[in-house]
């Protein structure tokens, strides 16, 4: 009897949490779904680099030799980072070091441009030709430039242009970087989808700790008000099949059955997403899985450094032979090999830069074996070739290129290496980035190999699943704005009786 006193007392306990926690909730619940159906086709703004290349013009072949440009970089500071572009008729090289980054002028004699109002004026005008309606400087974040790393830029110069989707452009007044451009369409969609879907209220999201620290706590909630709401719905179900009442829901009123039914339908996929989106703002934890070994892989994929003397191929060569199409040139590595990265004005090619004659990049296998192997030791690598997305290499957008080399490694992580032959770029995996995978990507947004590659079937189970969590919601939202009601009746009593006594 004892124990049957503590269990009863344990479920009214449970029965509560689901309770109150739901009438909390709920609405918060049915706005995460709502704007998760918004967010398979609209996400917030950003300004993509695709835009920003659109805008900048053709590089010259007149340009100094990248040693002479180098030797402008204090000898004591390594390279790391070369690439030189032309905007607004000056051609500059952004070089960055291990100590700072330096924007130098091709033209050594020459000045940067100044970040004045008129400059700030003519990136605004190639970015929309139309008529501008309003200038406003800012002084703080707002709600779409709400990003805590976004300040060091403040003030923010906004134009709002007359054109038909009515653009409004934001420029750093510190260094004329474009920091977001947006379309009316844009905006409402953002705020029916992203805004509420990632709690994006500027008040909130421009303090990094504090938004991810309110993610957290609404999650673990929402995490505690499902689990209780699981074992409400099952243990009604228990108890009505004691009392002889085959599989139907014990609940009579509507609202009731219809939040237990699909409650216990969809409950654990709600369970998941709920989860997983607390995820994606977090680490899986080291009790979980642990990190065994430290291997310095970009260092030695990427190379230590931009030796420009390693580079046989010269970019002014390049720019040549590419007549008229080159935009930026990026100087990168895969392991001991020198590469350029191009983008020109149709596509993205990378250039073997350690030939004299100009040659899409080919990595073959004993290179890119070479590579891994220097990293974990000969002997240790077993070698695919993928012609198709397996359970980590995909992407939902179908983006990331195919062909490429999968490299997996017997060591104590599970280490795993996706290398695409044709540009050096690479993706690396171990048994921690599989449970982030997992917890997050794999769970959120059913990113699985079966559903991806079958995008019409994941798209119908999404959409299915996500109105599975609406209804639970929206019933929660009815049973919970009742129960508020009650409440609030019940007390109005209380004081009218102690009024009347």
């Amino acid at each position: 009897m004892q124990t049957k006193g503590i269990r009863q007392i344990i479920t009214r306990f449970i029965y509560t949490i689901h309770r109150m926690l739901g009438t909390l909730l709920s609405i918060l619940f049915l706005m995460w779904f709502l704007s998760g159906l918004v967010m398979m086709y609209h996400t917030f703004p950003k300004v993509w680099d695709k835009e920003k290349l659109q805008k900048t013009e053709i590089l010259d072949s007149l340009l100094p030799p990248i040693e002479t440009v180098a030797g402008r970089i204090p000898s004591d500071q390594k390279i790391n980072k070369i690439e030189v572009s032309r905007f607004l008729n000056q051609t500059v090289f952004r070089i960055q070091t291990n100590k700072q980054v330096y924007l130098l002028p091709a033209d050594s004699t020459e000045q940067l441009q100044d970040i004045s109002s008129e400059r700030i004026y003519q990136i605004a005008q190639k970015w929309n030709s139309s008529s501008i309606n309003r200038i406003d400087t800012l002084h703080k974040l707002d709600q779409w430039t709400p990003f805590e790393e976004l300040k060091k830029e403040l003030p923010f110069i906004k134009f709002y242009f007359s054109d038909n989707e009515k653009h409004e452009l934001y420029i750093s007044s510190r260094t004329g970087e474009v920091l977001q451009y947006t379309t009316q369409k844009e905006r409402f969609w953002s705020w029916m989808g992203a805004i509420p879907h990632w709690v994006y209220f500027t008040s909130l999201r421009q303090d990094q700790a504090l938004w991810t620290k309110s993610i957290i706590f609404l999650s673990v909630l929402g995490i505690i008000m499902t689990l209780a709401g699981l074992y409400v719905g099952i243990h009604a179900y228990i108890q009505c099949r004691k009392n002889k009442c085959s599989f139907k829901s014990p609940y009579k009123k509507r609202w009731y059955w219809l939040h237990h039914i699909t409650g216990l339908i969809f409950g654990l996929f709600v369970l998941t997403w709920i989860f997983s989106g607390m995820m994606s703002v977090t680490e899986t934890p080291n009790w979980i899985i642990k990190k065994k070994e430290h291997y310095p892989i970009e260092k030695i994929l990427e190379g230590d450094g931009i030796r420009p003397e390693l580079y046989t191929l010269d970019y002014r060569e390049v720019i040549s032979q590419l007549s008229g199409t080159v935009k930026k040139i990026e100087w990168g590595r895969f392991h001991d090999k020198p590469l350029y990265h191009i983008v020109t004005t149709s596509k993205k090619i990378t250039l073997d830069a350690s030939s004299n004659k100009i040659l899409p990049l080919n990595l073959k296998e004993k290179e890119i074996t070479k590579a891994i192997e220097s990293i974990h030791g000969k002997g240790s690598t077993k070698t695919t070739f993928l012609k198709e997305y397996d359970t980590y290499y995909l992407a939902k957008s179908g983006h990331l290129p195919l062909p490429v080399y999968k490299l997996e490694i017997a060591d104590a992580d599970n280490s795993c290496y996706y290398v695409n032959p044709k540009n050096g770029q690479y993706r690396y995996y171990n048994n921690r980035k599989r449970w982030d995978f997992w917890l997050y990507k794999g769970m959120h947004g059913l990113t699985f190999q079966f559903l991806v590659t079958r995008p019409l079937l994941r798209l119908t189970v999404l959409w299915i699943l996500m109105l599975g969590g609406t209804v639970v919601s929206v019933s929660g939202v009815v049973l919970g704005a009742r129960y508020v009601i009650r409440k609030i009746r019940r007390l109005n009593l209380r004081k009218q009786k102690k009024l009347n006594k």
